[in-house]
């Protein structure tokens, strides 16, 4: 038998020639994943450290740390920071996820005409394109919307909530967009919960809250932390209905780190200093995915 048979059988019991066979077919994707995800982000990380520009000079030169050092010297972009915590601190922690659970468990009580129409209702809002749900929430919180003419027609004062309540205009309409997400989630979480557990505690005199804090909450934690990460991640890139409803506005009061890179990016024509943001956004998502695995792997 020859060495290099032996050193194969020693190493795994195959040769070395049959485990390059068995990837050989993974080669073609693993080849457009470096061509077409590799790629761009290292040439992105690339960019984040050059002077790069969109118009004016033509020359890209190294630049280091200049754009990270410009970026934590902006007042313009620590405001972005504030806003987009608390864009998804509002709109993702509290409002997609607590709703979610709520219609989950509402749902899972009620009859079943009941939960396919309100299952229907807020998956339509799910369902429908960022832009369209966009335009919908500017009509209706707009000075001549929706919202100030039921206000109006109970004799209630109204305001132009895009101008006085900007980022809380957007995050309630994230809110209205994503909860579906978070409800399915929780649904298919809750529907794993035995129906025997409950009912014991609850023949044992536990309450409706004892019972959702004590067996509910416990058993679906790995189900909110899975929640709670994804929807924060989705929460921190939302471009389209910032946009479309205030671009940033007014003045920078709704201007999130999506917006503000959007803004530096290609409204200003500062490429470098534009992909140093993005780049800082991904290290907030990394930071907020971190937390959440961490707090998944603690036991209850």
């Amino acid at each position: 038998m020859s060495a290099g048979v032996l050193a194969g059988k020693r190493s795994g019991g195959r040769p070395r020639g049959v485990r390059l066979w068995r990837w050989l077919p993974l080669a073609p994707a693993t080849l457009l994943l470096l061509l077409f995800l590799a790629g761009p982000i290292g040439y992105c990380v690339w960019i984040a450290f050059t002077n790069t520009q969109l118009t004016g000079s033509s020359s890209s030169d190294f630049v280091g740390l200049a754009n990270f050092r410009r970026a934590f010297a902006d007042e313009n972009f620590r405001n972005a920071v504030r806003l987009t915590l608390v864009f998804t601190f509002v709109s993702s922690i509290v409002g997609q996820n607590s709703l979610g659970l709520a219609l989950a468990g509402l749902m899972r009580a009620a009859s079943r005409p009941v939960r396919t129409l309100t299952g229907a209702l807020v998956i339509a809002a799910w369902v429908l394109p960022e832009i369209v749900a966009a335009f919908l929430l500017y009509a209706f919180f707009r000075r001549e919307g929706t919202l100030n003419a039921i206000l109006d027609w109970l004799h209630l004062p109204s305001q132009n909530w895009l101008f006085t309540l900007p980022i809380l205009a957007v995050s309630f309409a994230n809110v209205w967009r994503g909860t579906a997400f978070s409800m399915l989630i929780y649904s298919a979480a809750l529907a794993e919960i035995p129906r025997d557990i409950t009912e014991a505690a609850q023949v044992d005199g536990a309450g409706g809250v004892r019972r959702a804090w004590h067996i509910t909450l416990p058993m679906i934690r790995r189900s909110i932390g899975t929640n709670l990460m994804l929807n924060t991640l989705s929460t921190l890139s939302v471009f389209g209905l910032i946009w479309a409803m205030t671009r940033g506005g007014p003045g920078n009061r709704s201007q999130t780190l999506p917006v503000f890179m959007y803004d530096q990016a290609f409204l200003k024509s500062l490429i470098g200093y534009g992909t140093a943001v993005a780049l800082l956004l991904l290290l907030v998502g990394a930071l907020f995915s971190l937390v959440y695995l961490r707090l998944m792997r603690v036991e209850v």
